[in-house]
């Protein structure tokens, strides 16, 4: 027998070309504590026995590496970086490669440890041509503060509107007496074709999300929610595995961060801004949807307008923006949560 037949459990740091294993056996003492080359840990991994936990740290190329453990009889566990850090026994100032490995190792053992969903390729996909797309319109924004601060230089003032901002540069760049000199004008023709191109592969980008959010079952039950639509929808459905990990929509609602930070003790209730954890882009999205269906809730009649625009006269527009969005998450959990039989019965509270 092997030293590999007695681990039961293993933890794995990740880094660029290096990892860190820790491995322990049945009664949680130190089998295996070394460094490998990052192209060895599989062959490495595949030796040990079939149904052996390994975890780590939910990074760059994990859901890949849990692919691959899964397809060789291991169990991968995927933990958020935040519930690891209470399990380093050196505390903040010793940390390294040897001592993360050991808490991941400690906090995958733990009962109550919330683990991530393994993405699927097609989901990462999806998520890929959402942080494209994201990407271009940040550049598409630098671009244009960058042609509109050059152009204030000369005296002309662009509109801030995206929509205008395109005519506007193409008039001023072609207009004889707009002061602009001979040598300048080249360059901005030029960034007026680059703007072209960004915004074409912006609105490829838009079209294969709204196919997405067509095609997807759970993208089109969450457009029924008001203030979600193809762009929200499909995030959702690309980013979210197994929803039944939540208990509730309060849960759900907490793991992207829309609910208020605690400090409460001694029985007094001490709430503060929200905590923005979990995913921020699919938190951003939600709000911004809540942004539009608040401004259009006057205009309707139902009971959830009719909630929106009480929350908007007593708390504020801001404040009311995100309790919509938790509103809004609750109810995506709900709805997307009992398509599955074993989330069925369980309410939101």
């Amino acid at each position: 027998m092997t030293d590999h037949d007695n681990i039961v459990r293993v933890g794995v740091d990740l880094a660029r070309s290096v990892v860190q294993v820790h491995a322990v056996d049945a009664a949680g003492n130190v089998v295996v504590a070394r460094q490998l080359q990052r192209s060895a840990l599989i062959p490495w991994c595949e030796r040990l026995p079939e149904g052996c936990l390994v975890a780590f740290e939910a990074c760059s190329a994990a859901h890949h590496l849990a692919r691959q453990l899964g397809a060789v009889g291991l169990v991968p566990r995927l933990i958020a970086p935040c519930f690891v850090a209470p399990y380093r026994m050196t505390g903040a100032t010793g940390k390294n490669d040897a001592t993360d490995a050991e808490a991941i190792c400690e906090a995958a053992c733990r009962p109550r440890m919330r683990f991530v969903s393994v993405k699927t390729p097609e989901q990462q996909g999806w998520l890929a041509i959402h942080r494209l797309r994201d990407g271009y319109i940040k550049d598409r924004t630098a671009w244009m503060n960058r042609a509109r601060g050059v152009l204030f230089e000369f005296g002309i003032t662009l509109p801030l509107a995206g929509a205008r901002f395109r005519d506007a540069l193409q008039q001023a760049v072609s207009a004889r007496d707009s002061g602009l000199p001979g040598n300048a004008r080249p360059a901005l023709r030029r960034c007026c074709v680059h703007l072209d191109q960004i915004q074409r592969q912006v609105a490829w980008c838009d079209e294969q999300i709204a196919k997405h959010a067509r095609s997807d079952v759970n993208a089109r039950l969450a457009m029924e929610v008001r203030g979600v639509g193809p762009l929200s929808a499909s995030a959702l459905a690309a980013s979210l595995g197994d929803l039944t990990q939540f208990g509730n929509g309060r849960q759900f609602g907490a793991w992207l961060g829309l609910v208020p930070r605690q400090r409460s003790s001694g029985g007094k209730q001490r709430l503060g801004r929200i905590t923005k954890r979990g995913d921020a882009y699919l938190r951003k999205l939600l709000v911004l949807g809540a942004r539009s269906a608040l401004t259009v809730a006057p205009r309707h009649d139902d009971a959830d307008a009719r909630w929106a625009v009480q929350v908007r006269e007593r708390i504020g527009w801001p404040k009311a923006c995100v309790a919509l969005a938790n509103r809004n998450a609750r109810t995506l959990w709900r709805t997307l949560a009992r398509r599955n039989p074993a989330g069925s019965e369980r309410v939101d509270s």
